[in-house]
């Protein structure tokens, strides 16, 4: 029979085959997935390593970016998400509940935290802070479900004891999950590190960053290598409808190949801003883990390999400079561009008052306002440059 010319339109009478190898893999759109018969409907189960039942589930091109998401990280088991916060907050509303004690850094990532003391409010879970360089400080009681760790920490770069850290939690059966967006799986194995071999259980990435590098993506994923554990957040991940965009998807495994390359090129340069950073008058203390005298250096050279460190870089302004001066700075740079995340092809900076941000005191740092510097890709000389026009123009 004859088909109508509109039913031709969608039932295309032919196909290419679809069995060539290709650079980048094919991209997959789908909402809806077609199964073969009623025996490929219901002879599969939402645990299946690649369960093709509804877009949501996963697709080629979402199981092809996890799985090599989770291979950079020395992961086995993936989820994407939305955004970094939105797998962040999965791994919270997923294992945290009533009564339950979550333990914090100081130097926690913000929206973590908010998120965290909105769970506080509404379900009665704990919120513990705790120092990343004193493990003593971490004293969880037999309540405490979960701990998240920051290496390095959220704007003052504070590289934790993360062995300390991670014995301490294990000891006491104790769940953790890392904060990875920094190290991006690069700089060193969430899954294998410190000569005894440790593990994380969970790592959470903003792929939003490093992977994605164009500043023009937003994505997170949730790596881990126990199966359980996977499927808890799995299922959660269902229910909450949670979901990536393939062509974001096919855009973010594209950078992949360069992700190593650019990670590299933009530490290095931060390495020789730090250098020139530390020479300036106007600033009371430069932050950056590779840098001796900053907290936490000793615990970063021995976990980091080959001395890895991503492109981030904190100064704190002398006591004389208040907001309206640090705002002058701020906005008399050219090559740095005002906003928040790093990354991507252009440098940022941002200005940050520590004293709102800080729930314990710490003596390691100066008084002062903070500015993060994120480093792109443009000649270290000419970010030198142009941080030095603006303390020039601001002084005067």
């Amino acid at each position: 029979m004859k088909k109508n010319a509109q039913t031709a339109l969608i039932h295309a009478p032919r196909r290419a085959p679809q069995y060539i190898q290709t650079v980048q893999p094919p991209l997959f759109r789908a909402s809806t997935i077609i199964f073969e018969n009623t025996d490929a409907l219901f002879n599969r189960h939402w645990t299946d390593a690649y369960d093709y039942s509804y877009g949501t589930h996963g697709t080629p091109t979402t199981f092809t970016l996890g799985d090599h998401i989770a291979q950079i990280e020395g992961g086995l088991y993936h989820l994407l998400a939305p955004s970094g916060l939105s797998a962040i907050n999965l791994v919270n509303s997923c294992l945290l509940s009533q009564g339950d004690e979550v333990w914090v850094p100081d130097n926690i990532y913000g929206p973590n935290m908010e998120h965290l003391r909105n769970l506080q409010q509404r379900y009665g879970i704990a919120v513990k802070v705790y120092n990343p360089l004193e493990v003593e400080s971490f004293s969880p009681s037999d309540k405490a479900k979960l701990l998240w760790l920051e290496a390095a920490g959220s704007v003052t770069l504070e590289f934790p004891d993360l062995i300390g850290l991670v014995k301490k939690a294990q000891a006491h059966n104790i769940l953790t999950a890392l904060d990875n967006t920094w190290g991006a799986g690069l700089a060193f194995n969430a899954f294998d590190f410190g000569n005894e071999h440790l593990s994380v259980d969970m790592t959470v990435h903003a792929l939003t960053k490093y992977p994605s590098g164009g500043g023009d993506i937003l994505m997170g994923s949730v790596v881990t290598r126990d199966q359980h554990l996977h499927h808890q957040l799995f299922r959660m991940h269902a229910i909450q409808g949670i979901c990536v965009s393939g062509d974001d998807v096919a855009q973010v495994q594209r950078s992949l190949a360069s992700m190593q390359l650019r990670y590299e090129h933009q530490a290095k340069s931060t390495i020789e801003l730090l250098n020139w950073l530390k020479l300036q008058p106007q600033f009371a203390q430069v932050l950056h883990p590779a840098d001796a005298t900053s907290a936490g250096h000793a615990y970063w050279k021995e976990i980091c390999r080959d001395g890895h460190s991503a492109g981030l870089v904190s100064v704190i302004f002398k006591p004389e400079y208040d907001l309206a001066a640090v705002r002058q700075f701020c906005d008399a740079l050219s090559l740095f561009k005002l906003g928040f995340s790093w990354g991507g092809p252009v440098s940022l900076v941002m200005l940050y008052d520590l004293k709102s941000m800080r729930t314990l005191e710490h003596s390691h740092l100066a008084e002062g306002l903070l500015v993060r510097f994120c480093i792109g890709l443009e000649h270290p000389a000419d970010l030198i440059h142009d941080i030095q026009n603006a303390l020039q123009r601001f002084s005067d």
